[in-house]
């Protein structure tokens, strides 16, 4: 990304995902990126554009963050808990607002075919990595659509409750989780 871009996506990051894409208009993130309007409009031909480029930020964001929760896991067991893990931290911190996909799709999802899209990509693509880790755990497939709802939930809980302690509730019922599909058949 070249650097315009690059402020401008940063800017409307944390415009967008602070205040809601509504809220925000072109102006503001001129402003806040101090990239002239002229030269915004020439890297994102419309606000959809710059939302959707936003998100793909975002995903890389999410995708980075949980990747790197997993490295000091030892088994898939332990890969599948650190997500959990990674919800906590980011939970804790003072910008925490939610899921930004689960934002985007609630204000944008029925009138934007783009943001549904790409909400609808980075939830597909997390559940691909839950389940690739259910696989080499050697658990049901069903495991995995459990894990990635609960990942889920613990976001919207959060974000709703201002509950950080929602990614230990989640973890704590993962093990469960875990633990019964792992389970020998009676």
């Amino acid at each position: 990304m070249d650097g315009d871009r690059e402020r401008i996506v940063e800017a409307a990051d944390g415009l967008f995902y602070g205040r809601g894409i509504q809220a925000v208009g072109m102006d503001a993130v001129r402003a806040a990126s101090g990239v002239p309007l002229k030269r915004l409009y020439a890297q994102f031909a419309s606000k959809d554009a710059l939302v959707a480029e936003v998100l793909q930020h975002r995903r890389g964001i999410w995708d980075d963050g949980i990747r790197r929760a997993a490295l000091d896991a030892d088994s898939p067991r332990a890969r599948l808990l650190a997500i959990y893990d990674f919800l906590d931290d980011w939970f804790r911190t003072d910008d925490f607002r939610g899921c930004g996909f689960i934002n985007a799709f609630g204000e944008l999802g029925a009138v934007s075919p783009a943001v549904a899209e790409v909400a609808r990509a980075q939830k597909a693509s997390f559940q691909r990595y839950v389940a690739s880790i259910v696989d080499e755990l050697g658990a049901p497939a069903s495991l995995a659509a459990q894990l990635s709802l609960l990942a889920e939930g613990a976001q919207t809980t959060a974000a709703i409750d201002g509950a950080a302690d929602a990614a230990q509730h989640a973890r704590d019922a993962a093990v469960v989780l875990i633990d019964a599909a792992l389970a020998p058949s009676a």
